[in-house]
């Protein structure tokens, strides 16, 4: 048999593998929180739009969430302006609060961009309009951290609507108070509300790390799989700690919230969405109800 004739066998397992998935997950919607090294690098991110692409058009229901992190601390850094942080959350005047959205604003707009170029419509929308995301202030250890939201109601119908209309719905991670003063929310716990609120059957964080270390400085403690219970264990037993502790505690709130699986994937690899999903083996940290 041809090297030729192997390679194409190769590519018919692959599809075969996936099918099963494809079967599973058609209809069901997936929220993919985006941000971090894969949204700053140009190629990685044409790889993430492409996977989530292909999953619209195999018959998933994705919902793009993104950060900005990054870029908006650049700008605040142009208007001669320090980024600061509490506890990992940015102190957000109201100065900054404008260049946070002007900056979400431009990303959400390119993103949508990336995604109708691949011929699948997309809509990008901030969490202001028609009020998805209603806020209240979000206070960091007792300390005021500015218009910094944290979030108390999805309006869901918005999201359900776009998907049902056959649209991928892209997400700033921006809110409203009672007030209807603006407002920037963390894009980890946006994702995390908007998934449990349209009963999504997946959450996909991706982040700057491979997934979840029992100890970050033992590459052989890598966790593949866990339950939501032996999760609140390794927090509890003081395993998990930085910038993990809230991400962590926002897959276990999804799990108990009825999200089927959390998964935290290192957006650095390329087409991690794919392998992670349509794979047997998968390449990050995914997280259960309960053990399968």
């Amino acid at each position: 048999m041809t090297d030729m004739m192997n390679q194409v066998l190769q590519k018919a397992e692959v599809l075969i593998e996936a099918l099963p998935y494809i079967q599973k997950f058609n209809r069901k919607i997936i929220v993919v929180k985006y941000g971090g090294s894969a949204m700053s690098n140009e190629e990685l991110q044409k790889n993430v739009i492409k996977d989530v692409a292909l999953l619209k058009l195999v018959g998933f229901k994705p919902i793009i969430v993104h950060g900005g992190g990054k870029e908006i601390s650049n700008w605040v850094g142009k208007i001669g302006k320090e980024a600061k942080f509490v506890n990992g959350l940015r102190v957000t005047d109201e100065e900054t609060m404008e260049v946070a959205e002007m900056v979400l604003g431009r990303v959400n707009k390119r993103l949508v961009s990336m995604v109708q170029e691949l011929g699948v419509n997309a809509i990008g929308i901030s969490g202001k309009d028609g009020e998805l995301l209603r806020v209240d202030k979000k206070y960091s250890d007792g300390q005021d951290i500015g218009f910094v939201g944290d979030i108390r109601q999805v309006n869901e119908k918005i999201l359900l609507d776009l998907l049902e209309k056959d649209f991928l719905p892209i997400v700033a991670p921006i809110g409203l108070d009672d007030q209807y003063d603006t407002y920037n929310i963390n894009a980890d716990d946006a994702a995390c509300a908007i998934a449990k609120a349209v009963n999504a059957d997946k959450l996909v964080f991706l982040t700057d790390i491979e997934g979840l270390y029992k100890d970050i400085n033992d590459k052989s403690s890598f966790i593949s799989r866990l339950t939501a219970d032996q999760a609140d264990d390794l927090i509890a037993d003081g395993f998990i700690g930085g910038g993990m502790l809230p991400k962590l505690n926002n897959c276990t709130s999804a799990i108990r919230n009825g999200v089927s699986r959390v998964h935290i994937l290192d957006g650095r690899i390329p087409h991690c969405l794919l392998l992670e999903i349509f794979t047997n083996e998968g390449v990050g940290t995914a997280i259960l109800a309960e053990e399968e």
